[in-house]
């Protein structure tokens, strides 16, 4: 059989999360678990991957990447189930807390994901590995936050992709310097009175200078 998980980020809190199922099913009945599914006799690997995805957050058209092709033979100890594992980063506001919650789905913070069954952690551990890759080259990372956000959230979230704190300064002149960045005539004000400038990303720059052979690049 072909299955199909998903390790799925989520960043609030200025922490990056993991969203996690209780398994339904035998064997490992009750324990934490990616969410995962069955391939159908007439989809796609990437279709069974945004099917699932939508089944328990409600979303749709979000980011999605295929990760490994995981088939130890003893790897499920029900049945010789070869899973293809795919990793989604979704903005945590916008996914749907109820659908979750029939599901038994709980947030995790990186440093407190519990013992997982069968070899989910190990997917864990390679969706990382490539989400740190990648979000040093590519602007994956604002997936991950509102359409408007500060430079201070920004900063955030790269630190907790990378489990390490920035310079401030230096980073700022990253990601500034890049000329991506669209600064906005807002401010939020939920932190402090003086409040921070609201950016956004621009994605028709990145592309014209994609094109152009400039690439993304954020120092970390």
């Amino acid at each position: 059989m072909v299955a199909v998980d998903c390790i799925i980020f989520g960043f609030n809190e200025c922490e990056l999360k993991l969203l996690l199922v209780k398994r339904q099913m035998e064997p490992a009945r009750g324990e934490w678990s990616l969410m995962g599914g069955f391939l159908g006799s007439h989809e796609s690997l990437d279709e069974a991957a945004a099917r699932i995805l939508n089944q328990l957050t409600g979303l749709t058209g979000v980011y999605l990447d295929q990760l490994y092709a995981h088939s130890n033979p003893d790897r499920d100890p029900g049945a010789r189930v070869v899973s293809v594992s795919y990793y989604a980063l979704i903005k945590i506001s916008e996914h749907n807390q109820e659908l979750a919650k029939e599901h038994g789905a709980e947030w995790f913070k990186l440093s407190d994901i519990p013992k997982l069954i069968f070899d989910h952690d190990e997917m864990v551990d390679m969706a990382l590995q490539l989400l740190r890759k990648q979000a040093r080259t590519k602007p994956v990372g604002f997936e991950l936050l509102p359409e408007k956000f500060t430079l201070p959230q920004l900063q955030a979230l790269y630190e907790a992709i990378y489990q390490k704190e920035l310079d401030r300064r230096n980073f700022r002149k990253n990601v500034l310097s890049m000329g991506m960045l669209e600064k906005l005539d807002e401010k939020d004000k939920s932190g402090s009175r003086k409040g921070a400038w609201l950016y956004r990303f621009n994605i028709s720059k990145y592309e014209s200078f994609k094109n152009q052979g400039y690439f993304f690049n954020v120092s970390v």
